[in-house]
């Protein structure tokens, strides 16, 4: 088991937890709940669940590349280690939806927010209360886009052939990890915003 990364409730657990957030949202003004409406399916090319280092190496490429630094890819654990205190100096910022959310739980919700939210100790709130958005986490993918290799449209769309392509991406090709999770998270933010279901991690 993984990370999985869905779109939208599934259970009476998944239920109550964003019957939570939508009551800590309120709490700060913000007024969003998830609606009846069965979620837009993601591209059957993203995998049911990924390992969790898989978000280390694309939060890497997002620290990188907001420093203006070149991006090359991370074969090992080493190498990805090499650059842990240039990650955590960027995670301090708090204005970064990618590096600031959860590895393993949370949410990101379809309300355009600038930065995260940190909701401290809100009861039944996964993720540590911290709670991202869907547009901007996929502000921030496209950011990463040009580095990995990855060419949108000039509207800032995924073409469906790039998609294609980067949904069946080798596992030996540079910035295979980095590319996968991508598309993972951009077909979920592309979901939630297109359905206004939350992005669930568990």
């Amino acid at each position: 088991m993984g990370l999985a990364i869905t779109v939208g409730i599934s259970g009476d657990e998944a239920r109550a937890g964003l019957e939570a957030l939508r009551t800590a949202l309120a709490a700060e003004g913000i007024g969003w709940s998830e609606p009846d409406t069965p979620p837009v399916p993601l591209d059957p090319h993203v995998p049911a669940d990924l390992p969790y280092s898989a978000l280390a190496y694309l939060r890497r490429v997002m620290a990188l590349v907001d420093t203006g630094r070149p991006v090359t890819p991370a074969r090992t654990p080493e190498e990805l280690r090499a650059d842990r205190e240039l990650i955590d100096d960027e995670t301090m910022m708090f204005s970064s939806h990618l590096l600031c959310h959860s590895d393993s739980a949370g949410y990101y919700v379809p309300v355009d927010l600038p930065d995260p939210l940190f909701l401290g100790d809100a009861p039944g709130v996964a993720g540590g209360g911290m709670v991202g958005s869907s547009q901007g986490l996929r502000a921030e993918l496209r950011r990463c886009a040009p580095a990995l290799g990855i060419t949108l449209a000039a509207d800032g769309s995924l073409p469906e052939a790039e998609a294609h392509r980067i949904g069946h991406v080798d596992d030996d090709a540079d910035f295979a990890t980095e590319i996968t999770i991508w598309f993972a998270l951009w077909e979920a933010c592309r979901a939630s915003i297109a359905g206004g279901h939350a992005i669930v991690f568990h």
